[in-house]
């Protein structure tokens, strides 16, 4: 017998499931890691679904289990994350940044401590500063304050390539 809940959350997981491969590939560069990490997001959006109350948007809550779940995985031993490879990175960038920047704004960001890069990635990807709070744990001025410590982070850096 099919769970009461399953049809609405496949169809919410088929609509948002490049939030899912955008997590994935911000944090892990293995084919076999984002496999396993893919499967283990899905398990616990499923785990957690009964407890989605529809307080957010289901896309900053997907963002948050998908994120939680990247940053567990990645604490496991066996993981590698190797910063050369950069062509997986998918964030969304305005069109107008020239290829050369892309690809610099994407080594500074890997730079960054993943809850910065965590903010940064969620703020390029159009969220607001409440909805990057929800998913972070951060209080709303403590995101604001930190974008503007990032945004000169990554400006100093862009400036150095």
């Amino acid at each position: 017998m099919a769970h009461p809940h399953e049809q609405e959350f496949t169809e919410l997981i088929d609509q948002h499931r490049g939030i899912i491969f955008k997590v994935i590939r911000l944090y892990v560069n293995h084919e076999e890691d984002e496999r396993d990490l893919f499967q283990e997001i899905l398990f616990q959006a499923w785990r957690s679904y009964p407890n989605f109350k529809g307080q957010s948007k289901f896309s900053t809550w997907l963002y948050r289990v998908g994120l939680n779940t990247v940053l567990t995985f990645r604490r496991r031993p066996k993981l590698v994350v190797p910063h050369e490879d950069l062509s997986v990175l998918k964030v969304s960038i305005d069109e107008r940044v020239q290829p050369e920047e892309t690809e610099a704004l994407y080594i500074a960001i890997r730079d960054l401590n993943e809850l910065d890069r965590m903010i940064v990635t969620l703020h390029l990807d159009g969220y607001e500063n409440e909805e990057i709070s929800e998913i972070s744990g951060l209080t709303k001025n403590n995101v604001a304050v930190k974008l503007h410590r990032i945004k000169e982070t990554l400006t100093k850096k862009m400036k150095a390539y």
